[in-house]
């Protein structure tokens, strides 16, 4: 096995370079020639190569070579690793080459230099011992004299000019001899030799005899080896120039920075970190942020203002600077002037205010924020977010307010971490910078919103924020430095519970905040919402009058709602077109008195009608009262029978616990049937069904228990269910009327809709007290404790 020696040019160049050797004639080539396998290298007529001899039996052909007439045969081997390869492991075309230079070493191997004379066809070989020797056949360059081929010679020209001009390991002699080789079939053998070809496609140009197919072959080699060495050179400029400009820049600058030492000009760079170290050093913050806050500098001090990092640890000096870590407004604390700022911004909600005012008391006795973290629970428009802000008034300290609503990142609360593009802390951390105090009250609006995906839970990262026994360690992400939130008032609003996490919930002490009153609303349309839209619109009190029996009117017919929200887009609305009629009568001296019998004109129709007004004509159809996070609501239950095989449907969106309660109520009329004087021997012979409107919305709980069965003891005694009359309250197969929640607001539903009775489990009194007393007052109440004193309140006599 025999290897090409890069190192043997250069030991001849310190030899002296031989003389060129005489022409060999082919009539002097013996009939049998050694032949010497190649391991990894293809010699083509006319090529030049060094080779290293390192087997005995090679070392041993050669030293024969070289005592006769230095002609030998080469031939690739098949199979690289064979050191003393056979004649089957032998390509049958090689090449007839003569020994220029040998040189032997200590290492006992031989180092040759080989020129190729001829293309050869091993016929067979006549010996293996001491060394292959073969008989051979001379293969002549199959030429022809054609426009096309010397085309084609052009063209392999002019491209591997173009690669010798592009690849820098080509010599100059390699340059001079393809201008100077005019044989196309030498031509094809230089360009063999010198471009970047794997051993099978040289071995396949070796054994091409014929020379337009030789070219044939390598146009296409020579094109891709041209794109790559052209693609190749345009990387490597790119990354010089990427390279060379940036150690430019950086000579410069220091050369910049050199020259201002020697003038006595100040460094910009200089002047900026001597400002940040004078802003660390004025700004009262903790030993730990401030030794953080110096590590950074002198980081920021040893950087090019060029560098990417630069701009993110400026940033980051910035935040930490900026942040009132020891910032903080003093409270003014006066129970009497905050129960005025409570009454004089909300209307009612007596226990919430005096809730509230017991929770300042405690913070002007203890002078600290240990308590627990407030949530004001309520349907949506009953004065949530207004209350959090009325309590910061009467603290004296700042407010603000995030939003929870939709969030669905922890990083919202915790922040990045730096590591990422355009990292910023949390909402947390903004919002105390934002409103430079360390103890603002700060409301968590919509906590009952919050999600939760792959970025991680929110409500999570929360446990610590409102945690009083954590949160003064604080760490956000991005700051990676404790924050002392104990100081910050947190107050958060919900529409409910039911969404908000376990562990979040149980930090919370809860504050319902109740419906309001058709009295409760008329007070605040008129304390608060009608001078507010008089002042929005450009309107004065005494331009526009709208009197009590209007705003009546406006809350009766046209909303129908927990808070106060849609009456002030009705009142809105009546205003702007209130503000039109003004001007297009022209400055008038009487006021613009809005009677209820003008709403029609100016809002259309009463959108909302007295649902129960229509007396419940039809057996079948019983009035249960809900519980929704929006306030109460009203919702009938119809149940219908068919001709059937005693099978039982139920539609209408139910959820599985509502289901159970139909089925529950069925199985006791079945079971009490006697008793109760209901006929159900033919009960295989008809299907039920039971149907609760409004099917788009999701329905579910027990507490339309008492309500199914109304409705299907009147389908099966054929007795209507009293219109006047709404339920409430979960049952059991016994026919016991359970406790149930809800109930005030169910009562206040049932207010606004205009029912004269309402039927309520007996363990549920305690909740008839929190009633308002002017809705406890036009309503009558019953309180059963069993489904045997429902019937004859709820069902119309025979």
């Amino acid at each position: 096995m025999t290897s090409p020696d890069t190192e043997f040019i250069s030991i001849l160049g310190a030899a002296g370079s031989p003389e060129a050797p005489p022409r060999v004639s082919t009539r002097s080539l013996p009939e049998v020639l050694p032949v010497l396998g190649l391991s990894d290298i293809v010699i083509f007529p006319g090529m030049v190569a060094p080779l290293l001899v390192e087997t005995a039996q090679s070392i041993k052909l050669i030293d024969d070579v070289v005592g006769g007439d230095r002609i030998l045969g080469v031939a690739l081997q098949k199979n690289a690793e064979a050191e003393n390869p056979l004649p089957h492991e032998m390509h049958e075309v090689g090449c007839a080459a003569r020994v220029l230079k040998m040189l032997k070493f200590p290492a006992n191997t031989v180092r040759v230099l080989v020129e190729g004379l001829w293309r050869i066809q091993i016929k067979n070989y006549t010996s293996t011992d001491p060394y292959l020797c073969a008989k051979f056949d001379l293969i002549q360059d199959m030429s022809e004299n054609s426009v096309e081929l010397t085309a084609m010679m052009r063209n392999a020209q002019t491209q591997f000019q173009e690669i010798i001009k592009l690849s820098p390991a080509l010599s100059e002699q390699v340059k001079v001899a393809a201008l100077n080789t005019e044989d196309p079939g030498h031509f094809t053998d230089l360009i063999a030799v010198n471009l970047n070809l794997t051993l099978e496609e040289r071995q396949n140009l070796l054994e091409t005899a014929s020379v337009k197919e030789r070219l044939t072959r390598l146009l296409p080699m020579l094109n891709r080896e041209h794109e790559v060495l052209t693609l190749s050179s345009k990387i490597q400029t790119e990354v010089a120039t990427s390279i060379s400009k940036t150690q430019r820049d950086f000579f410069l600058r220091e050369q910049m920075r050199a020259i201002q030492r020697e003038l006595g000009e100040s460094d910009p760079n200089a002047g900026e970190v001597r400002s940040l170290r004078e802003k660390i050093e004025s700004t009262p913050m903790p030993d730990e942020a401030k030794k953080v806050a110096n590590q950074e500098l002198e980081r920021l001090q040893q950087m090019p203002p060029a560098a990417a990092e630069y701009a993110v640890t400026r940033h980051y000096l910035d935040w930490i600077i900026s942040l009132p870590w020891l910032k903080e407004t003093e409270d003014k604390i006066d129970l009497a002037e905050a129960e005025r700022i409570l009454n004089e911004q909300h209307f009612g909600l007596t226990k919430v205010k005096d809730r509230l005012l017991e929770f300042l008391a405690v913070i002007k006795r203890r002078k600290q924020i240990k308590g627990p973290i407030l949530c004001l629970v309520g349907p949506p428009g009953v004065g949530k977010t207004s209350l959090g802000r009325s309590v910061a008034d009467a603290l004296g300290r700042k407010f603000a307010r995030i939003a929870l609503g939709g969030m669905r990142d922890e990083a919202e609360i915790r922040g990045h971490r730096r590591t990422y593009v355009g990292a910023l802390p949390g909402r947390i951390i903004q919002t105390l910078r934002r409103v430079e105090s360390r103890n603002p009250v700060i409301l968590l609006d919509e906590l009952d919103k919050v999600g939760a995906d792959f970025r991680g839970d929110p409500a999570a990262a929360l446990l610590e924020v409102l945690d009083p026994a954590q949160n003064n360690t604080f760490t956000d992400h991005y700051l990676d430095i404790p924050f002392d939130l104990s100081r910050v008032l947190f107050l958060t609003t919900a529409n409910w519970l039911e969404p908000v996490h376990p562990a979040l919930r149980d930090r919370l002490e809860v504050i319902e905040l109740p419906s309001y009153t058709e009295s409760e609303k008329l007070q605040i349309a008129k304390r608060y919402l009608v001078p507010r839209q008089l002042e929005e619109h450009g309107l004065k009190k005494h331009e526009v009058k709208i009197p009590d029996p209007t705003l009546r009117a406006l809350i009766h017919d046209y909303t129908r709602e927990a808070g106060v929200r849609q009456l002030e887009r009705e009142i809105a609305a009546l205003t702007r077109k209130a503000t039109r009629r003004i001007l297009s009568n022209g400055e008038a001296t009487a006021p613009l008195i809005l009677k209820p019998d003008a709403l029609k004109d100016y809002l259309g129709s009463a959108r909302f009608m007295n649902e129960t007004a229509e007396a419940i004509k039809e057996y079948g159809i019983a009035t249960g009262l809900a519980w929704t996070p929006v306030g109460g609501e009203i919702l009938f239950i119809e149940a219908t029978r068919m001709p059937g095989k005693g099978n039982v449907m139920l539609t209408g969106s139910l959820g599985e616990v509502m289901k159970e309660s139909a089925q529950t109520a069925l199985s006791y009329l079945r079971s009490q049937s006697k008793t109760l004087g209901i006929e159900i021997s033919d009960y295989n012979k008809y299907d039920l069904h039971i149907h609760v409107p409004a099917g788009a919305t999701p329905k579910d709980g027990p507490s339309a228990g008492v309500t199914v069965v109304a409705a299907l003891a009147s389908l099966l005694t054929r007795r209507p269910v009293r219109s006047d009359v709404a339920m409430t309250g979960e049952i059991s197969l016994r026919g016991r009327v359970m406790r149930v929640g809800g109930i005030k607001e169910k009562v206040l539903a049932a207010g606004r809709f205009g029912i004269k009775q309402v039927i309520l489990p007996d363990q549920n009194k305690s909740d008839w007290t929190e009633v308002p007393a002017e809705v406890r007052d036009k309503l009558k109440v019953h309180f059963i404790h069993h489904i045997s004193e429902l019937l004859p309140l709820a069902l119309k006599p025979k």
